[in-house]
C-alpha cells in the first residue's frame, strides 16, 4: 500500500492553490460528481486531496490517482435507522478531521470543499477558517427532506438537520448547488446571498458514458431489457418498480421483458427478497455494485431505462445522475413525474403518475412496443446531453465558484471548455 508523500519528500514547489474535498457517502473515485470536480480542479492547476470512506474495490487507505491524493477511512457501521446514521456520521466526522490534519501536513490546503451528506462538515470548515482557510459547500442532498423520506416524520432530528443545514450555509464562503431548486434552498433557507450561490450540475462525462455494442446474453433469453442504475434504498422506489414488474407479468401477461438493476445499498437484500415474495425474481437481475464496464454493458444492452424514484419533497427537487447517464447513452426512459426529473429529461422520458406502479408498467410497455418512439426519444436525450448537459458545460461554472472564493467578488462564468464529442452552446 502506498504511503502519502511528506513535505520533506517534495522535490519541487507544489501548486499555489490547494483544495481538500470532504465526502462521506461514497468512496472516490466511485462518486462520479466528486471525481469529475477533483480532476477538473487538478487539470486547472489546483493541488487536490480527497478524504472519503473505503468501499468495495476501494479498500486502500491512501492512493494517488491522476494527480489527486485520496485518503480513505473505514466506517464501523452501514447505517439503517436514525441511531445508525448518527453513529456513522459521528465516525465520519472524527476520521475526516483526523485525516485533514494529515493532509494539512503532507499536501496542505487553502480551501475545504465539503460535500454533504452529512451537514456536519461545517464544524471542520469553521475550525480551519480560524486559521485563514476558505470553506466551499457542495450541496448534494437536502438532508432534512432525506430524513423525512426515510423515516416519515418531522421530529427533533428533522429540526436538528434544518439547523445543521443553516449553520453550514452560514459558514460557507461560497456554495455550489446541483440545480435551481437547491439554489433557492441555499438563499431562502440558508440565507446565502444570491451572488455567492452558483449552480454546477452533475453532468455526465461523454468520455465515460460510452455507447457500445449490446450483449444479448444480458436479456436472459427474453425479447427486451429494461435497465436501471442507482442506489438500492427506500427513497429510490425499487419496491415500486418490482410492483410494476409484477403487474406487467401477472396482470398484463408480458413475460418477454427482463430487468437489469445495477447498484448496491442498504436495501439490496430487502429488494431481492421482495422480488422473491412477488414472484418476479426470474425476471430481475440484481448485480450489486459493479465496475463501470459491466454497468455500461447492461445499459447499452437495455432497450429502455427506468427511474422509479419515489415522489417526495427531496426527489422532486433533486437532479438524479442516472437520468442524464441514460440520456448520454441515447436511451429513452420512464420515470415518475417529478420537477427536476422532467427538467433534465424533457422529451427523452415518458412520465408515469406519481408513485403508481401500474401506470409505470403501462408506460414501460408503451415504450417497448413502439421502437420508432423510443429511438426519437433516445436521440433527443443524447443531443441534449451533447449540447447542454455534459460535464464540459459545468467546468466553467465550477472554476467560477473558485474564482469567487479567491476574489471575494461575484464570479464571472467564462465560456464552455469542450472536449470529446461535446459541442454547441453552454447550458443556461
Amino acid at each position: 500500500m502506498a504511503s502519502p508523500p511528506s513535505p520533506s519528500q517534495a522535490t519541487s514547489p507544489g501548486p499555489s492553490r490547494r483544495v481538500l474535498i470532504l465526502v462521506e457517502n461514497l468512496p472516490s473515485p466511485f462518486d462520479r460528481r466528486v471525481w469529475q470536480e477533483a480532476t477538473t480542479l487538478q487539470k486547472a492547476g489546483y493541488g487536490v486531496s480527497i478524504i472519503c470512506p473505503t468501499g468495495k474495490c476501494y479498500e486502500s487507505t491512501y492512493e494517488c490517482l491522476e494527480g489527486v491524493h485520496i485518503y480513505r477511512y473505514r466506517l464501523p457501521v452501514e447505517a439503517e435507522g436514525a441511531l445508525g446514521y448518527a453513529m456513522e456520521y459521528a465516525a465520519a466526522l472524527f476520521h475526516s478531521f483526523r485525516l485533514s490534519l494529515k493532509v494539512l501536513w503532507n499536501q496542505g490546503f487553502d480551501v475545504i470543499h465539503a460535500c454533504n451528506p452529512p451537514d456536519l462538515f461545517f464544524l471542520i470548515g469553521g475550525f480551519f477558517k480560524l486559521f485563514g482557510k476558505k470553506f466551499l459547500f457542495d450541496h448534494h442532498d437536502l438532508n432534512p427532506e432525506l430524513y423525512e423520506a426515510k423515516f416519515g416524520r418531522r421530529d427533533f432530528f428533522y429540526r436538528l438537520l434544518l439547523k445543521a443545514e443553516r449553520w453550514t450555509f452560514r459558514t460557507a464562503d461560497v456554495s455550489i448547488a446541483t440545480n435551481e431548486s437547491y439554489r433557492r434552498i441555499a438563499m431562502e433557507r440558508g440565507g446565502m446571498a444570491p451572488e455567492r450561490v452558483i449552480v454546477v450540475r452533475s453532468g455526465p462525462s461523454l468520455e465515460r458514458m460510452k455507447i457500445m455494442a449490446p450483449e444479448p446474453a444480458l436479456k436472459q433469453g427474453r425479447n427486451y431489457l429494461v435497465g436501471y442504475v442507482g442506489v438500492m434504498g427506500k427513497q429510490e422506489g425499487v419496491d415500486l418498480l418490482l410492483e410494476a414488474v409484477r403487474h406487467m407479468v401477472f396482470v398484463l401477461g408480458r413475460s418477454d421483458v427482463h430487468f437489469g438493476l445495477v447498484g448496491g445499498g442498504t436495501s439490496l437484500a430487502e429488494m431481492r427478497q421482495l422480488a422473491q415474495t412477488l414472484g418476479v425474481a426470474d425476471y430481475v437481475t440484481f448485480t450489486g455494485r459493479i465496475p463501470d464496464k459491466d454497468m455500461l454493458a447492461m445499459l447499452n444492452t437495455a432497450d429502455i431505462c427506468v427511474n422509479p424514484d419515489v415522489a417526495n419533497e427531496m426527489n422532486d427537487k433533486s437532479t438524479m445522475n442516472k437520468i442524464m447517464e441514460y440520456m448520454a447513452l441515447g436511451k429513452a426512459m420512464v420515470q415518475f413525474d417529478l420537477t427536476e426529473g422532467r427538467f433534465s429529461a424533457r422529451e427523452a422520458s415518458l412520465y408515469a403518475r406519481k408513485n403508481d406502479p401500474v401506470d409505470m408498467a403501462e408506460k414501460l410497455l408503451q415504450l417497448l412496443d413502439d421502437a420508432p418512439q423510443r429511438q426519437r426519444m433516445g436521440a433527443f436525450g443524447r443531443n441534449r446531453v451533447e449540447n447542454e448537459l455534459a460535464w464540459d458545460y459545468e467546468i466553467p461554472k465550477l472554476l467560477a465558484a473558485y474564482d469567487l472564493i479567491w476574489a471575494g467578488q461575484p464570479a464571472t462564468i467564462r465560456g464552455p471548455v469542450l472536449s470529446g464529442n461535446a459541442h454547441g452552446r453552454p447550458q443556461g
